[in-house]
């Protein structure tokens, strides 16, 4: 029995030449979550010596919820998207979300991954960690 479907070319481990397009690539699985989507901003860099692309992307703040989902569904399929299409490139991806445009500006000109304010692009502060805060026992007997 034939089948109309055109025949499929057996897969290549060859990376592609030329760079997915992330930006755009972002914008389309983004853009329906928002309610202006004229906010969303995307910068993508990509370092083809270390085979790296860096996604930032900023929206208004009150599209942060349905951009990120119940328990961040949404983001994390984002991002699932983005690192398979940056593996089949031979590429691997980091996707950094900023909240507000203005940190999203300053960052953006910031080409060592650092903010002025000492956040890393991760948008932790730098050298900060958690504390461990005691919680007060009781005695037996008491």
């Amino acid at each position: 029995m034939q089948s109309n479907l055109p025949a499929a070319s057996p897969p290549t481990n060859q990376p592609a030449s030329a760079n997915p397009d992330y930006a755009g690539i972002v914008r389309f699985l983004v853009e329906p979550f928002l309610e202006s989507p004229e906010s969303l901003r995307v910068d993508c860099e990509i370092n083809p010596r270390q085979a790296k692309a860096w996604i930032r992307l900023a929206f208004d703040e009150p599209e942060k919820g349905r951009v990120y989902g119940r328990g961040g569904r949404n983001i994390q399929a984002i991002r699932t998207v983005l690192s398979a299409v940056a593996q089949s490139a031979g590429h691997s991806v980091y996707l950094d979300i900023y909240d507000d445009k203005q940190d999203h500006n300053r960052s953006f000109g910031s080409r060592n991954g650092r903010s002025p304010q000492g956040r890393s692009s991760s948008g932790r502060p730098s050298g900060s960690r958690r504390r461990r805060v005691s919680t007060p026992r009781l005695r037996s007997g008491e």
